[in-house]
């Protein structure tokens, strides 16, 4: 049900929202849907296993006899992606439910994104019938195909992305688009995929997950519990700029110790056998007890063997790297420095894209702007662009595969009224109120060396439409989501599911999704994919330039 509200002023990019129909503020969800406070970035490590490097280094049986001798064979799994990496995965988790259907990713009924839906419908999505797509037109009026899923050509989201993304990243993705409603300002809308990308084998060489939030999921929204169940020890460790993200490696004072680096090292791997010799570590089968005093003792191993790896913090502070600020960077120096969104993102897609974790959230705040005018979430939207079109564009500048995935908690919708204010809004309809019927999460995937990524286009039984692939499930005329049109429409846990298969599938891996997880058998589920493997994996894994 749409809830309505009097015309408010313009509220800027960073400023709170003021909703006269919600309560006051008083959990960290609602501060951060109304933009009292803005998402940050966090590291979530696996178990105590939170600092992986990319050597595989282990305990030897002979460390308390002969230390001097110390060769590290066995115990401690330092190589998580030993068997090679998986597409790095992010997400944006824009809190407070956002507007994606319609007036920024096109949606429509059952044969795809150009079957429309009424006027009345793409007006509750924010678009007047002055600026309704008419693929019709000669000129497909308001259809945008740049990035291969069909986008709204006034979209704020597709201009932020736009911004950063060169021809050459366009035309290397492809995505797709799912109506799907959820609960709005609620926190029990378990939409993160995070760790079900982890459960699919991703893997990073540093950490495993970054997320946004010190919480269970590591973000705004909830990741279902059967996911979190199988992984209890992952837990985050907050970073929201540059230098936390250079934190991971930094060893403190013994830098500032030892002018040359191999004997900062030399140290720490002192320090390790002395540990372990207190510790009184045994090759027996080991107790709880022992177990523990184990897993602390490979933390110094892998705190040296990480150092080993980055002896300058510089290697992974997005901040030091041209290729995504400076003259020829994505972000200029002075756009850089003056938003910490941009900061922030910055530091979770060097640390994805460039393999040191294998997937994370970066969770954006203040998305709950049905504040009665427009220009507010077109600036909110912008920004999020600006932030997904970077992502993209230093996928494509590593030649890098990457999944990239967006979705909100709840959705909005417009009782019609025009916005006349100038401003990027102006002329749209205004966001009048919360609607969680017109929700819409989308992907999109990446890969710069294997081409634009192809729809599934043959079933298995004779033709399939390619568009129907590309929307997975639709909405009804007036623009509601059709909740039996798949199982994700109506149920964000198999939202979730449906992300991950399409991750898989992307690794050719799609006949080893189980059955029983609520999307049926690897035919059955074929309508709720949207790709076939990509070109650059093989046997499962992807083969990116080695990382510097």
């Amino acid at each position: 049900m749409t809830r309505s509200m009097k015309p408010k002023t313009h509220y800027g990019l960073n400023e709170a929202l003021l909703h006269p129909d919600h309560s006051k503020p008083k959990s960290r969800r609602d501060f951060l849907a109304q933009g009292f406070k803005l998402g940050g970035a966090t590291m979530l490590g696996v178990s105590i296993n939170s600092l992986l490097s990319s050597r595989a280094h282990a305990l030897s049986s002979n460390l308390l006899t002969d230390p001097d001798s110390y060769t590290p064979t066995g115990t401690c799994d330092l190589n998580p992606a030993a068997g090679g990496r998986k597409i790095p995965f992010i997400c944006f988790d824009l809190a407070g439910g956002a507007n994606i259907s319609g007036s920024n990713v096109l949606v429509g009924g059952p044969g795809g994104q150009l079957d429309l839906l009424s006027a009345g419908g793409y007006q509750k999505l924010g678009l007047p019938a002055d600026l309704n797509p008419n693929p019709s037109s000669a000129a497909d009026t308001f259809i945008d195909d740049s990035l291969g899923l069909l986008f709204h050509s006034e979209s704020a989201m597709l201009s932020g992305i736009k911004e950063k993304c060169s021809a050459a990243t366009m035309a290397a993705t492809n995505g797709a688009v799912i109506p799907s409603r959820s609960d709005n300002d609620t926190g029990n809308n378990p939409h993160n995929p995070m760790y079900g990308i982890y459960d699919a084998q991703a893997r990073g060489g540093l950490v495993q997950l970054i997320g946004s939030e010190v919480s269970a999921s590591g973000g705004n929204s909830m990741a279902p519990n059967s996911y979190m169940a199988l992984y209890p020890d992952i837990r985050p460790t907050k970073i929201s700029s540059p230098s936390d993200a250079a934190g991971l490696v930094d060893v403190g004072s013994l830098n500032s110790l030892f002018a040359d680096s191999a004997d900062t090292l030399a140290v720490m791997e002192s320090m390790k056998r002395i540990t372990d010799y207190k510790l009184g570590i045994s090759d027996t089968l080991m107790t709880n007890d022992e177990a523990l005093k184990q897993r602390l003792s490979c933390e110094y191993l892998r705190s040296a063997d990480t150092y080993e790896k980055f002896d300058s913090p510089d290697k992974i502070d997005p901040s030091k790297d041209p290729l995504i600020v400076g003259a020829s960077g994505i972000f200029g120096v002075d756009e850089f420095n003056g938003d910490r969104e941009f900061r922030k993102a910055a530091s979770v897609m060097k640390l994805v894209i460039d393999g040191h974790a294998a997937a994370g959230t970066i969770e954006m705040g203040g998305y709950d702007y049905h504040t009665g005018d427009r220009n507010t979430g077109e600036g909110r939207d912008l920004r999020a662009g600006r932030c997904i079109g970077a992502c993209i564009e230093y996928a494509m500048r590593r030649r890098t595969p990457l999944m990239l995935y967006v979705f909100s908690d709840g959705s909005v919708a417009s009782d019609g009224s025009i916005e006349r204010m100038a401003g990027l809004g102006q002329g749209k309809c205004v966001w009048s109120g919360d609607n969680s019927s017109t929700g819409s999460a989308f992907f999109l995937v990446i890969d710069p060396d294997g081409g634009r990524p192809s729809l599934l286009d043959m079933g298995p039984n004779g033709a399939d439409d390619p568009l129907t692939h590309q929307q997975i499930g639709w909405m009804r005329d007036d623009a509601s989501v059709e909740t039996s049109a798949t199982p994700a429409a109506n149920n964000v846990n198999m939202l979730v599911e449906t992300v991950i298969l399409n991750y898989m599938a992307l690794h050719g891996e799609e006949g080893s999704f189980a059955a029983d997880r609520g999307l049926g058998s690897e035919t059955n589920n074929r309508r709720y994919r949207a790709f076939t493997q990509l070109a650059s994996v093989s046997g499962g894994i992807i083969n990116p330039p080695p990382i510097t």
